[in-house]
Formats: structure tokens, sequence, C-alpha cells
């Protein structure tokens, strides 16, 4: 299901949404080649010989022969941080939906099926800093808020807002628990000279023994293949309101080169910090953004 704000408001709520493009993902999972993945959505789990029989559910026993422990919602598997990029470039585009608005919607589907997994979730918002950033809990009552949270989110410009993105990653490195995983979303749409700072940073998550997912989110169509109409326009960097005129078809070829450059320069530094790279394009579906996420977490149980 491509994500949309019409979508949001025929569900109501982002919560309902993030509910049903997961169960859309799962049941489509299934007709996939990755039918294989296991994902967990039990209220149980295996009795452990020699632990408390309190929380046996005995009419599962009755109804399967084997003991199963009921689950808490204070239970948690794996911890995840989801930090997202709220510079003023990622309310890009004008029109449709916006990178900002398709990182939201993503990071709810995925908390949702965090939770439902038994694993705890917080987020982080950043721009030049951190704006907002949640504790990593499991409950009902949190992805609950963190839902009101998006809503709001996504509501909101951040004008000339530019992006810090290495200190703020430096920062979390050293206040989130070990060996988290931790899924960022971000155009990446800082000065190329910085991108050693970035990896620096990213770096530090490693070091820290976390497992990092980058979702690179961008409107291909528009900032890769530079799909504009063959006439003069006006690009304004969001970030830093500077203005340039130039003719489309003047510029496209020398645009498109630089362009794979740096994505193949991205994927390649990332490769070589065991970085998963993943370009999310915000006219596709949930799938890029569920399943990368489910390869990494069934590599890490």
């Amino acid at each position: 299901m491509p994500l949309n704000l019409a979508k949001i408001k025929q569900y109501a709520s982002i919560e309902l949404l993030a509910k049903q493009m997961v169960e859309g993902f799962i049941t489509g999972l299934h007709k996939s080649p990755y039918h294989g993945f296991s994902v967990e959505f039990a209220e149980h789990r295996l009795y452990n010989n020699g632990e408390s029989t309190r929380h046996i559910d005995w009419k599962a026993y009755a109804k399967t022969g084997r003991l199963y422990v009921k689950r808490y919602e204070e239970e948690t598997n794996l911890r995840c941080q989801i930090l997202i990029d709220n510079s003023s470039s990622m309310h890009y585009p004008d029109t449709g939906e916006t990178k900002l608005q398709f990182s939201v919607t993503a990071a709810a589907a995925l908390a949702y099926m965090l939770q439902k997994q038994r694993d705890a979730v917080g987020v982080t918002t950043f721009s030049e800093g951190i704006e907002w950033q949640t504790p990593v809990k499991s409950t009902s009552s949190h992805i609950h808020h963190l839902m009101l949270q998006f809503e709001r989110l996504i509501e909101k410009k951040n004008k000339q807002k530019k992006t810090a993105t290495a200190e703020v990653i430096h920062q979390i490195s050293q206040t989130i628990h070990r060996r988290s995983l931790v899924v960022i979303f971000s155009d990446m749409f800082e000065n190329v000279s910085t991108d050693s700072d970035l990896f620096s940073a990213l770096q530090h998550l490693r070091y820290n023994k976390h497992e990092v997912l980058l979702f690179h989110v961008t409107d291909q169509k528009t900032e890769r293949d530079f799909e504009f109409e063959d006439r003069p326009y006006e690009f304004i960097d969001l970030e830093s309101g500077e203005k340039v005129k130039v003719q489309a078809s003047g510029v496209r070829a020398y645009y498109q080169e630089r362009m794979r450059k740096r994505y193949h320069d991205l994927k390649l530094k990332a490769g070589q910090f065991k970085i998963d790279f993943i370009e999310a394009d915000i006219r596709k579906n949930i799938d890029q953004i569920l399943l990368p996420y489910l390869i990494k977490r069934s590599k890490m149980v």
C-alpha cells in the first residue's frame, strides 16, 4: 500500500493506517518468495524448564499439550531507536506526499510491528539538534502516544532548518541501550564535505554494538532522475533559502551523473561499516521499509 496523507484521512488515524499496512504486508509476505520469514505476533512464549509455573497458560496447554507462558507488555526481545530527520529538505515536495510524511508513516508502521513482536521502540526527531525524543518502551499506551506525536509532526513545517545528523547520532550513541537496533530516516542532503563526519558518527553506533538500518529517503523521480519539463526553473534550497535559475535540460545529464556518484559513494561507505543502506523512494510502497527491517531482525535473534 502506498503511503500518503489521503490514506491517513481515509483510515481516520495514522495508528489505524499503520495497522492496515503491516497486516497487508504480512499477508503479502506469505505469498512471496520471502514467506519463510517468521513474523511472531504471539501472546505467549514456550515455557522453559526450571522457571516459575505462575504464568503458565493452562488453557493453551489443554488445547495444544504444550506449556506456554503468558507474555506481558514489559517483556521485550529487542530495543529499537527510530531517528527521523525533520530538517527543511525533508518537507519536499510541495505537492503530494513529502519525504517527512513518508518517513513518519513508515516509522508508524515499524513501531506497530515492533510492539506486536513485543519489542521496545523509541523515537527521536531532529534537524539542527534533537527536537523531541521518547523513552524506549513496548506498552500499548506508549505506541498510542507515539502515533499522536506522529500525526502532529506531519502537519508542521520546519522552515530553513538545516541538518546536523552527525552531532545527533553521536548524542544518541551515548544514551541508548547497548546492542539496540537504530533505524534512521533521512534524505542525507547535507554538505557533501560532512559525509566523513556522518560516517564517523555511524561508526560510533557500530562501536557500541548497535545494528543500523539507514533509509535514504528521496523522491527519486525528481531528486535522482531530475525528471522536470524542459523549461526554465528556479530551484530553492529549502534549508538555506538560496535560489538558482536553470534550464532543466541543460543540467540534467551533469546532475544525474553527480547523483549517481554520490549514491554509489554512500553505499560503498556504508558497506565498509556494515551498515544497511536502503534507498527508500517516497513513490513506492511499505515493503521497501518493512522487508529490510524483517531481514535485519531475523539476523539479530
